[in-house]
């Protein structure tokens, strides 16, 4: 008995030992996340990874941490750790049983796959009993109506589609970010009712939560300070967020839906205007959403055949995204339609090269959260990289024939073979004004960065040299063009000043018969004999 009592004090001692560092941690944590200080809050994540290595399912550290990453906007580090509560995350990972699914259910998370297969079930299950196996207590029943308790999967419910719902907001999955706050404010809602009607007019009750971060301002990427810290006021900045948020959200939406709609329909200058109006509002877009606006309006140009706008589009996505394949295919089959090959045969190389990454990498390109909305599937890789190989070869032996130095700067342009001078003038007037390498950049003023790796000065360097490469073709375009205009006025000049040559020679003939008729006629008499 001595030695089983011993055992279990040790036991005992070493657990309260743990629990006393995780408590002394948590409160170290939330005073330097009160500061407001970034240095103070990053170093506040750090204590928190060490209380989560002592207790990785603690729910008031993870909700620190999610809280203080998502005020130094780490979005994507948001997204790593609550990646399995993101909505199409869950449906991708069912549907396609992708390598990512197949190592959870391998793994023992049995609970996940179910609830992914369910599909309506977004957060973890509140294990509060064994179900129906359960007996019910009258008195734990009791209990809970009269203290108004919230359930703990209520609470943890919250704080999850708060800050995951910002967090897939800038970084530009918008669906899920309307979901989760959505689906987070009609809790929120619902959980202030059953708040009010439990509590008596003399009942104050007090949230032990983390008071909330100031708002971030999307135009500038810096933390404004708009809220203070109140330490017994409780966190009322979740309908704030989300009523700012969720307009902002369905506009962009609902724009996104009329441009993909009129493109469907055949109306692709209409589709270019929605598109144009989501990439120029005044409240910073989330850069993956811009990237793929610019992708649909590339589409949307070149269905109407302004082929230079469309080029421009390109290489504003690539700018943002380089390993963006289908604004890649886009540009290479624009550049193929206008015979400049040599460019063409760069981005195809490139696109090889992502093809061969994703081949070696066994995994798609970005993080695994991200869905690529079926632009491309891991099962079509190979067939898409021995389709891309052929088209390579054949381009090349078009080259080499000789095909490469015919570009179609009409097409590029966007006149009429023959056109006149001032047709040619007008079109390149405004599209040197619109393409201008100055002017590149400026579009980088109006998007959120969400990415601390992505460097904004060298996304606007990238779009100047891009710019100034289709600046040169278009200059180039003009002045081939204008070269035949000028030889096709010279001719018709030459024409027009000629002398008509069988307008003269009758013209001589007649003053000629008339001076020969005008002469007299001598008659000889002398062969009349009477």
């Amino acid at each position: 008995m001595e030695p089983s009592r011993s055992l279990s004090q040790e036991k005992k001692h070493w657990w309260m030992m743990n629990r006393k560092i995780v408590n002394k941690h948590i409160r170290d944590a939330r005073s330097l996340i009160a500061t407001q200080d970034p240095n103070a809050v990053s170093a506040a994540i750090g204590v928190l990874d060490g209380v989560l290595a002592l207790s990785p399912r603690l729910e008031a550290a993870l909700e620190l941490k999610a809280r203080s990453l998502l005020f130094l906007r780490r979005f994507r580090e948001v997204a790593d750790m609550l990646q399995e509560h993101i909505p199409s995350y869950r449906v991708c990972s069912a549907a396609t049983g992708d390598e990512s699914s197949g190592s959870l259910s391998s793994s023992g998370s049995g609970r996940v796959v179910w609830e992914s297969r369910e599909g309506a079930k977004l957060l973890p299950k509140c294990e509060d009993g064994d179900g129906g196996s359960r007996c019910f207590s009258i008195l734990d029943i009791k209990r809970k109506v009269i203290a108004g308790i919230h359930r703990a999967c209520d609470r943890e419910g919250q704080w999850r589609y708060l800050i995951l719902g910002q967090a897939c907001c800038h970084l530009g999955l918008l669906e899920d970010a309307m979901i989760l706050l959505q689906t987070g404010r009609r809790l929120a809602s619902a959980s202030s009712r059953r708040q009010s009607t439990s509590h008596s007019d003399d009942t104050f009750s007090f949230s032990p939560f983390l008071p909330p971060f100031p708002s971030t301002n999307p135009k500038t990427n810096t933390n404004t300070m708009t809220s203070s810290f109140h330490p017994s006021k409780p966190p009322s900045s979740f309908s704030e967020s989300a009523s700012t948020l969720l307009p902002h959200i369905k506009l962009l939406l609902r724009r996104r839906a009329a441009a993909t709609s009129a493109l469907d329909a055949g109306h692709p200058n209409e589709a270019a205007r929605h598109f144009s109006k989501i990439l120029e509002t005044r409240r910073g877009t989330p850069h993956p959403f811009a990237t793929s606006c610019l992708i649909g309006r590339a589409a949307a140009y070149r269905a109407a055949g302004r082929v230079a706008e469309s080029i421009a589009d390109c290489n504003r996505a690539l700018a943002l995204d380089p390993t963006s394949i289908p604004a890649l295919l886009t540009r290479a089959d624009l550049l193929e339609s206008v015979r400049c090959l040599t460019d063409c045969l760069r981005d195809l190389d490139h696109l090889k090269l992502l093809y061969d990454t994703i081949i070696r990498d066994r995994k798609l390109p970005g993080p695994v959260w991200r869905p690529l909305n079926g632009e491309i599937r891991y099962r079509d890789v190979p067939s898409s990289l021995r389709a891309l190989t052929a088209r390579i070869n054949g381009i090349r032996q078009r080259f080499a024939a000789g095909e490469g130095n015919n570009v179609d700067y009409y097409k590029l342009i966007g006149v009429r073979r023959g056109c006149s001078r001032s047709e040619l003038e007008r079109a390149n007037l405004v599209l040197l004004l619109r393409h201008k390498p100055e002017k590149a950049g400026a579009f980088v003023d109006k998007l959120d960065f969400s990415d601390e790796d992505l460097d904004v000065d060298a996304v606007r360097d990238q779009a100047r040299m891009s710019a100034l490469i289709l600046y040169r073709m278009l200059q180039k375009g003009y002045s081939c063009i204008m070269a035949t205009i000028v030889e096709d006025e010279v001719v018709e000049k030459k024409r027009a000043v000629a002398p008509p040559v069988y307008q003269g020679v009758f013209c001589r003939d007649m003053a000629a018969v008339g001076t020969m008729l005008s002469r007299g006629i001598s008659v000889k008499y002398e062969g009349l004999i009477c």
